[in-house]
């Protein structure tokens, strides 16, 4: 059999087996702020904390401690996954190419973001519906931090006052990210 139809045949089972184990809060398939559709089941295996986020919130200066510790740890196998919102106290108002620009303008935010949704309860984000459902906290303001652990499994979460930089959540990351899958 030819070596490149082979790798190929491999890569194929091997992305199937993956997306197969891909389950739970990553098992969503949803749109990039920039409107490219997205797979959840591509960050499988990695440790991520997802945090809904707005541009006009005290706690927006927390994009610059995500950004941090996702170019920080990015390479050990954690993600920071951003969902804005416009729940809580108008303060994202914008469209999500509005959005994207601020993140990356004021920011340089560089972790997945996703389009606008709504987290609070009977919202239409389903990533944070099943954090929420298996945690019993759902955001009550933004930049609420869910951590879930390689094998999908939430571990904790942080409320919005808890900057994502801290000892506290740094050394839980650390610790998710030397655990066996």
């Amino acid at each position: 059999m030819n070596k490149l139809l082979l790798a190929g045949a491999l890569f194929a089972v091997s992305s199937s087996l993956a997306h197969a184990a891909c389950s739970g809060p990553m098992n969503y398939k949803l749109t990039t702020l920039q409107g490219q559709p997205a797979d959840l089941c591509e960050y499988h295996g990695k440790v991520v904390m997802v945090v809904n986020t707005a541009s006009y919130c005290g706690f927006t200066p927390q994009y610059k401690a995500l950004e941090a510790i996702y170019e920080k740890y990015k390479s050990e196998g954690f993600v920071v996954l951003g969902f804005p919102a416009n729940d809580f106290g108008g303060q994202e108002p914008g469209s999500n190419a509005e959005v994207a620009d601020f993140c990356e303008r004021t920011y340089k935010v560089k972790f997945p973001m996703f389009s606008k949704s709504s987290v609070v309860k009977g919202g239409d984000n389903p990533v944070i519906t099943e954090l929420a459902a298996k945690t019993g906290q759902w955001p009550e303001w933004n930049f609420h931090k869910y951590l879930i652990d390689r094998s999908g499994k939430v571990v904790i979460n942080y409320s919005s006052r808890d900057n994502p930089a801290t000892p506290a959540i740094t050394n839980q990351i650390e610790k998710l990210l030397k655990a066996e899958p």
